[in-house]
């Protein structure tokens, strides 16, 4: 899509009807329903207009064009924003879809939803994390330019786009997003532009209630470019100075911008605009009819698209095509000239794995005493060189996670002092900013062209949950790499000690939670999650020791989620002891005491039950036969996992507390994970199912 420079740039009597065709589309949609957000979509209709037929390279016959810009409406509440320019630049929106709005089965739920509608680049709603998608992107952008074409000019490889993103005063206040952008800001991420709607109103009324601060300052102070527009005498968007402060922006490459934009919400609605109560409430038919009569529509309708409008907007069809036919020539010529290059892109970009890359897996000796964060870092260092899709990095921890994938590269811009900086880099420093790490993660993902990882202690998956939550609701295939996974983490104490993450964590639906036994479990752990990357795509959250646990022999039924570790020597167990994690190792020594009494007993290491779950139903009930009552679950965290799993007559070894500053073998002897306990227990399971 050809882009109009401030001195070409034009804006007509149908550029402005089309404008005020968005603005009461959404004033009409939300009537129509009887709730949502009107307001700020109609302020914000020019701004909007402008990026996707003024500025944007899209193409909306192929909404997943890779030589695309993105475009993330952070404040997900005023989704007609984003609706009504996809349907006038003539995405997969039709009239009918608007009207359809927030209604069971349409393509315009509540909140823009990814995967849902066509041009929808990332859910978006909780506030403020759009706009660390957004940063998300554009860091994948750079590093994707560093797989394929890392040697070309600045601005002319194929794979360079810019990320624009209109993000909110709410977004702004969110720390998710101040996280976010200052990160943003040390990374230089001069692809990325956020338009800042400066309206002044929240739910509360005029936000002089909470937020009074210099936002530019803010910004110029995390190293952005920063520019400010004001709106024109009669209070709405001035077109022509946002189009070139947008291209100013485009311009500034070494540094992300952020345009603050004064807008008056609900313009230009006589007696509704600048009141809050525009920002969540439908405007009522009255005040509507006055509008289109401000507007110059007829009040007696609704919905009126004129055809004349319609077609001069659907002119970006035509603008996407010549921009989508410039871009296949430029990746031909790429592909003539980088034919290696080309050939790694045509893998990645369809998911798939490199023939023979199970064969850089290590192989962890059996009996050996490994910590499985430890194990996790030698598989990736070991995958490194055979994915160069796979990056990723820590929330400051990674020496204590294990993520560093390669120690001599990196991902930092041109300046940054560090002898091992590069732009296209495969370690990404994410600094101590666990929630916007989650939610930069998904944006990389949702960029597409690699694979992320990001690690922290489990413990911090309370600041990430929200935008793990989102992971999994967008069904994208992120790996968190969660170290210190149990009170075995010692002497830091209850603060640093899971209790309660594991069960919390594998609530949340489509979430896969993997905590492996030992070193073998992890790698094929890593294998299979590299392995559903694109078959079926889903996040998921690597559970890892600090401690040393045993080395058993790999076992690939570990990738089914539960198998059977060691069998009972009667033909059908008396009792099964299922586990996770550093646990295991404890049930194979209660099962050992119960075998020399005579008692058969069945170990199942369960390291994810999601896969598990998953399984065929013969598969489960050869692990789990429903005849045998007698069963216990050994996990460090809160039972609530297992009640499922184990039964009435079943018996869970677990900690309902939180835990102390002591060394991790005292702590768990303590607590009564020992193979003595253990086996008291399946004792017990066993004569409540006899009862």
């Amino acid at each position: 899509m050809s882009t109009q420079t401030p001195e070409s740039f034009e804006w007509t009597d149908l550029d402005r009807r089309a404008v005020d065709t968005a603005r009461l589309l959404a004033a009409d949609a939300v009537q129509k329903v009887g709730n949502g957000h009107p307001g700020t979509a109609m302020s914000l209709a020019p701004a909007a207009y402008t990026i996707f037929q003024k500025v944007m390279k899209h193409d909306p016959a192929d909404p997943e064009w890779t030589g695309r810009d993105r475009f993330v409406l952070s404040p997900g509440h005023t989704s007609l924003t984003l609706y009504t320019q996809l349907f006038l630049a003539g995405y997969e929106l039709e009239l009918d879809d608007l009207k359809a709005f927030r209604t069971q089965g349409s393509k315009t739920p509540g909140h823009p939803e990814y995967g849902h509608t066509a041009g929808v680049e990332t859910t978006t709603g909780p506030l403020g994390q759009g706009a660390a998608n957004a940063v998300g992107m554009a860091m994948a952008a750079r590093y994707e330019r560093g797989l394929f074409d890392p040697e070309a000019p600045e601005g002319i490889s194929p794979f360079d786009h810019m990320i624009w993103a209109i993000v909110s005063d709410g977004d702004l206040e969110e720390g998710v997003s101040a996280e976010a952008s200052s990160l943003a800001g040390h990374q230089k991420l001069g692809n990325l532009v956020f338009l800042y709607d400066d309206n002044h109103i929240s739910i509360e009324g005029d936000t002089e209630t909470a937020f009074s601060e210099d936002v530019l300052k803010r910004y110029e102070a995390y190293g952005w470019h920063t520019q400010r527009i004001e709106p024109t005498a009669d209070g709405d968007v001035d077109v022509p100075a946002l189009h070139a402060a947008l291209e100013a922006a485009r311009a500034e490459t070494g540094r992300p911008s952020i345009i603050a934009m004064r807008t008056i919400i609900a313009w230009p609605a006589p007696t509704a605009q600048n009141t809050e109560a525009s920002h969540g409430s439908a405007l009522g038919d009255e005040e509507i009819a006055a509008t289109k009569r401000v507007l110059g529509f007829d009040p007696e309708q609704t919905f009126e698209v004129s055809d004349e409008v319609l077609s001069h907007a659907r002119r970006a069809l035509d603008r996407g095509a010549e921009a989508h036919a410039a871009w296949d020539k430029k990746i031909a010529e790429w592909r003539t000239a980088q034919p290696e290059r080309a050939e790694l892109f045509d893998r990645v970009s369809k998911g798939e794995l490199p023939e023979g890359w199970q064969d850089a897996l290590p192989v962890f000796e059996e009996g050996k005493s490994v910590a499985t964060r430890a194990a996790s870092g030698k598989i990736l260092q070991a995958l490194g060189p055979v994915l160069p899709e796979l990056w990723g990095g820590s929330a400051d921890l990674a020496g204590s996670n294990n993520t560093t994938i390669d120690k001599t590269s990196s991902f930092l811009p041109k300046g940054n002092p560090l002898p091992e900086a590069n732009p296209y880099g495969r370690t990404v420093h994410f600094g101590i900013r666990e929630f916007s790490m989650a939610a930069e993660m998904n944006g990389i993902a949702l960029h597409g062209n690699t694979r992320i990882y990001g690690g922290t202690f489990l413990v911090f998956s309370d600041y990430m949950r929200n935008a793990v939550r989102m992971s999994a609701l967008m069904q994208l295939p992120v790996t968190y790499v969660w170290t210190h996974d149990s009170i075995g983490l010692g002497e830091d104490g209850p603060t640093h000690q899971p209790v309660e993450h594991l069960a919390s964590l594998r609530a949340i639906p489509g979430l896969n939670v993997v905590r492996p036994a030992d070193a073998n479990e992890t790698a094929i752990a890593w294998a299979e999650i590299l392995k559903r990357h694109a078959t079926d795509p889903a996040p998921h959250g690597l559970a890892l020791t600090r401690q040393g646990v045993p080395t058993y022999a790999p076992n690939e039924d570990a990738a089914k989620g539960g198998y059977v570790l060691a069998d009972s020597s009667t033909e059908v167990p008396e009792v099964i002891i299922m586990a996770t994690g550093s646990e295991v190792q404890l049930a194979m020594a209660a099962r050992d005491a119960l075998e020399a009494e005579g008692t058969g007993t069945r170990v199942v290491s369960m390291p994810c039950v999601e896969w598990f779950d998953q399984q065929p139903a013969a598969y489960r009930e050869s692990v789990l036969p429903a005849a045998v009552k007698a069963r216990v679950a050994v996990e460090a965290g809160i039972g609530l996992t297992w009640y499922r799993y184990v039964g009435d007559a079943g018996r869970i070894v677990s900690l309902e507390h939180f835990g102390a500053s002591a060394d991790a073998n005292a702590l768990f002897a303590e607590y009564g994970f020992t193979p003595e306990n253990v086996a008291a227990a399946a004792r017990a399971s066993l004569a409540a199912a006899r009862a």
